[in-house]
Parts: structure tokens; C-alpha cells; sequence
């Protein structure tokens, strides 16, 4: 009934997360290499984009209770 919008929101958001998290890691790391003190910086950015996958998470939460 609800499994395929439940895997939807689950997959699409994860490789959502997972492709941010590889741009924004690369860059953060190329930036911290030139300059070590945007490094905290660039670890902040990388953990808003694995809140996407959250986010994908609680969608399919909210989609299973039916609310």
C-alpha cells in the first residue's frame, strides 16, 4: 500500500545525501587543506547535508503512521 512511497522518500532522499555529502566533503577538505582553520566550517556544511537524509527518514516515519 505504502511501501513504494516509503522507499521512494528513503532512496531518493539518501542518495540525495550521499552525493552532497561527497561535493561538499571534497570541497570542505580542499579548503581546509590551503587554509586549516575553515575546517570546522566545512564539517558543518557536510552535517547539513546528511540532514537530508533525515529529512527523507522522517517522511517515510510520517507516511508509515499515516499521519
Amino acid at each position: 500500500d505504502l511501501a513504494m512511497p516509503i522507499a521512494v522518500s528513503i532512496g531518493l532522499s539518501c542518495i540525495g545525501a550521499g552525493y552532497a555529502v561527497a561535493r561538499v566533503g571534497a570541497a570542505a577538505l580542499g579548503a581546509a587543506s590551503e587554509k586549516p582553520e575553515l575546517l570546522t566550517r566545512g564539517l558543518l556544511f557536510v552535517a547539513l547535508a546528511e540532514g537530508i537524509a533525515i529529512y527523507g527518514l522522517l517522511v517515510a516515519v510520517l507516511l508509515w503512521i499515516k499521519l
